[in-house]
């Protein structure tokens, strides 16, 4: 399949911007037939570590969390491509004048897989559950305002009060995703030590599909919801019985088993795969919203506490070349710390800082690293110029030759990167206390208040240790002001701070690529790329 065929399908680009409909082509008047509801639908995914304790987007970080348990845990109300939100297990909803109260009128008629009632008392002990200490929430917490969360109040049966101690914009963005999603209270009573290891009867949520069998590190099968009514925009029961997920980390072997047949769905199809798959395939490429797939240089630790070592090592990456030749072109290079999907970009820093090795070596010299080893490599004080990559496993094959560029790119000019990659244990052990020089990750996300978690001083994901009491005044206005263009403002303040300080490298903007066979009709896309089946039917 030629690269121009590969269908990309763009996530909205400000609140107020209209945007294409995340749908693939093959959606359409197949959504209006009926179906008797039986089927199986195999969809393949990596889905590496969910074994390793990440099966509840409460607490997980991992972007594959919330995918597989997208289909379990409903929310309060949902996005729509142009930004705006729509009603879900919440029919109406009010936002105080100042932004601190959420009230929402919830739906009457919603019952978890168990058999309880959807009530709200249920929106309580979930957010509750997430922000107490002994859960250990990261993400989820920031969501939902961490210190900011001044606690849910039930005002009657079916309404509930959210309420923070300051406005709290991104709210509504946050309620409408898996990571605030709703297990049945019964699970968080009797299992809510095992909702991170997960399984039947366990991740007991409302959604359209039942989570019924789960071997680690093979598969999930998810059972239809033959009662559910209550989906967004309407979407009643699923279409098909059974959602097998196989769990396939090698990404050749996803495509192999699409072509074949055995699988009806593939995702996290990298590029190079995808633009050799036949015709016959559907392949469509979502492009991330959020925090693009960047290098976090931790200034606190080693080198990179000189700002000019910093911006040196930017300088030094031919990024555009490496991007183009590695990713097949399907994959743009990134310029700023917030992707060009996600609202509050800031295009004026496009073509701002080119790959420059003369400016680079001028950097280093001026910085003091003047001499060199018999390696070639930069020295000063009888000190290498020698900084520790660590990376967590698995590392795809072209963020392999990625980080092999840019090694190769930054030896030429005497600096040195040593990578290496380290299973969950072992790279936890060195992030913890920071023990690093640099790290590597991409964060989705459709709100700029994810820039919260990784530049404020106390952001659960600061890897590069920033700490300034100007950045941090920034980001918490951010979440203060409701209007779009005053956060937009905001946000374009912090991404150019970021291209003259240095803190994190953006290299390339991702997108979630899904290929699908002709069995699959009325597949849709959420704002993060991630398949959504309320309206599939199978042939």
């Amino acid at each position: 399949m030629p690269t121009s065929l590969v269908r990309r399908i763009l996530p909205i680009t400000a609140f107020a911007a209209a945007a294409a409909l995340l749908l693939s082509s093959c959606a359409g008047t197949a959504n209006d037939d009926v179906s008797d509801g039986g089927g199986e639908l195999v969809w393949a995914i990596e889905g590496a570590n969910l074994a390793a304790g990440h099966m509840d987007p409460q607490t997980s970080q991992l972007d594959v969390s919330s995918m597989v348990q997208r289909v379990v845990l409903d929310s309060l109300v949902h996005q729509e491509a142009d930004g705006s939100f729509s009603p879900w297990l919440a029919e109406d909803w009010q936002v105080s004048d100042d932004s601190t109260t959420y009230t929402f009128e919830l739906r009457d008629d919603v019952t978890f897989h168990d058999g309880e009632p959807f009530d709200a008392a249920a929106v309580k002990a979930n957010f509750d559950r997430i922000v107490a200490p002994e859960t250990a929430s990261a993400q989820a917490a920031s969501m939902l305002g961490a210190d900011f969360y001044a606690g849910t109040t039930v005002i009657d049966e079916y309404t509930v009060e959210v309420a923070f101690t300051q406005p709290y914009a991104p709210f509504l963005q946050a309620a409408s995703t898996a990571n605030l999603g709703f297990y049945s209270p019964k699970a968080l009573e009797q299992s809510v030590e095992q909702l991170k290891a997960g399984g039947p009867g366990i991740n007991v949520g409302t959604g359209p599909f039942e989570l019924t069998e789960y071997t680690p590190d093979q598969e999930l099968v998810y059972t239809r919801n033959p009662d559910y009514a209550w989906g967004p925009d309407g979407a009643e029961a699923a279409q098909f019985e059974t959602l097998r997920v196989e769990i396939l980390p090698e990404a050749s072997v996803r495509a192999g088993v699409l072509e074949s047949g055995e699988a009806d769905l593939a995702s996290n199809i990298p590029p190079n795969l995808a633009v050799d798959l036949p015709d016959t395939l559907t392949v469509d490429s979502v492009e991330y919203a959020g925090l693009p797939y960047s290098l976090y240089l931790n200034e606190d630790y080693g080198v990179f506490a000189d700002e000019k070592v910093r911006q040196a090592f930017a300088r030094g990456i031919d990024i555009d070349a490496a991007v183009e030749e590695i990713f097949f072109g399907q994959f743009p290079r990134a310029w700023s710390i917030l992707g060009a999907t996600t609202p509050g970009y800031d295009p004026d820093l496009e073509g701002s800082w080119p790959f420059d090795p003369d400016a680079a070596e001028a950097l280093l010299d001026e910085a003091g690293w003047t001499d060199r080893d018999s390696d070639g490599v930069r020295m000063k004080d009888g000190e290498r110029l020698s900084v520790r990559w660590i990376a967590w496993t698995p590392v795809p094959d072209d963020r392999a030759a990625l980080g092999n560029a840019i090694q190769s790119d930054l030896a030429d000019i005497g600096f040195e990167v040593v990578r290496e990659v380290l299973e969950p244990g072992a790279y936890n052990e060195q992030y913890g206390p920071k023990t690093f020089d640099l790290t590597d990750w991409g964060f989705s996300g459709v709100d700029a208040d994810l820039l919260r978690s990784h530049l404020h001083t106390d952001g659960f994901q600061n890897a590069s240790q920033v700490s300034d009491p100007e950045i941090d005044a920034l980001l918490e206005q951010g979440i203060s002001v409701s209007d779009p263009d005053d956060r937009a403002a905001i946000y374009r303040q912090l991404q150019q701070w970021n291209a003259e300080y240095t803190a994190i490298v953006p290299l390339y903007s991702p997108s979630l690529i899904t290929a699908s066979g002709d069995t699959v009709s009325g597949l849709e896309y959420d704002l993060y790329g991630r398949p959504l089946f309320y309206r599939v039917a199978l042939d």
